[in-house]
């Protein structure tokens, strides 16, 4: 994406945390982050904000984030960063355990990657491990 680069500058100049974005845009972080990879649609009030709060023209983010994301192409596949290539073994090893659940709940359908919401968090064991 064009504009991501711009993004990732000017939220580093700003020292600006995907967390603090968030709260200027009433969304969740993994959802801004999205934006900035071009994997979120971004809305016009999405990219007013952005353009206030980090200093980017909105004439810029308008022209090259007025149209659709370009989803699934992310990387390679499997995917070879290690973070990325854990959440992949997730899905490997609990995909069908996590369609059953959803069934059972939800009945026969398919979930929606789209609107989908995450949040993280970390997580200490009772050894203190994170």
């Amino acid at each position: 994406m064009t504009y991501s680069k711009s993004l990732f500058e000017a939220k580093a100049s700003k020292k600006l945390t995907f967390e603090a974005i968030a709260k200027e845009l009433g969304r969740g972080e993994v959802a801004v982050a999205a934006i900035f990879y071009g994997q979120a649609q971004a809305s016009h009030e999405d990219i007013d904000k952005l353009s206030n709060l980090l200093g980017v023209p909105k004439e810029d983010l308008e022209a090259s984030m007025g149209g659709f994301p370009d989803r699934g192409h992310s990387g390679p596949m499997p995917p070879v960063e290690p973070l990325i290539y854990r959440l992949y073994e997730v899905v490997q090893n609990y995909g069908y355990a996590f369609k059953a659940v959803m069934n059972e709940k939800f009945g026969d359908g398919i979930m929606s990657a789209i609107a989908f919401s995450s949040k993280v968090d970390k997580e200490v064991d009772s050894d203190g491990v994170t």
